[in-house]
């Protein structure tokens, strides 16, 4: 915290206009969050607060001063206008927005679909399938080829259903990243010029 906290006053006192500073909008992110978090050093004492170690709940109030340390991970965003290749990427991600809210759309419409059906094929047979979100959990786990096994079918027409949701998830996920894929080689055909 004394690093930050030191970053910020060296930043302050030799930039040559504070209203400069604060135009640089991803610097400016971290500050509250260290001024938060030395707000509430301060008002403890420097010694005594540990917002980590929380047994006996005495330090509860401290939720947010956690929540704002994590945002701290946004800092690491700032070394991306300095990589030629992460700068390629995040082109062809944005070039690629549309296959990728389509993608996100047919991944919940599927899943609801396929969700509700594995339900009411599994539901009275296998106690694992209690709800339809269970149900959905089980769809994202196979489309996604995760697999983790906590949930299986049992009954032969859900084995032959998740087969075939596993073989609809290889398809629908292949097919939207060979578009991706073109996005990402003109984007990188472009740039190299």
């Amino acid at each position: 915290m004394g690093f930050f906290t030191t970053d910020f006053l060296v930043r302050l006192v030799t930039w040559p206009s504070f209203s400069r500073l604060l135009e640089k909008h991803i610097q400016c992110i971290g500050y509250p969050i260290n001024l938060a978090i030395l707000c509430g050093l301060i008002a403890n004492g420097v010694g005594n607060v540990d917002i980590d170690n929380d047994e006996l709940g005495e330090n509860q109030h401290y939720v947010v001063l956690r929540v704002c340390r994590i945002f701290r991970i946004v800092r690491i965003f700032k070394f991306i206008r300095h990589s030629r290749d992460l700068l390629i990427i995040m082109k062809a991600v944005s070039n690629a927005k549309r296959e990728l809210i389509l993608l996100v759309c047919l991944l919940f419409i599927f899943v609801i679909t396929f969700g509700s059906i594995m339900f009411y094929i599994e539901s009275s047979y296998n106690k694992n399938f209690s709800s339809i979100m269970r149900s959905c959990w089980w769809v994202i786990v196979t489309i996604t080829t995760v697999g983790y096994g906590d949930l299986y079918p049992e009954t032969v027409g859900g084995q032959l259903f998740g087969a075939f949701v596993l073989t609809i998830g290889i398809v629908f996920l292949a097919l939207p990243m060979t578009i991706i894929v073109s996005k990402f080689s003109f984007v990188y055909e472009r740039e190299k010029m």
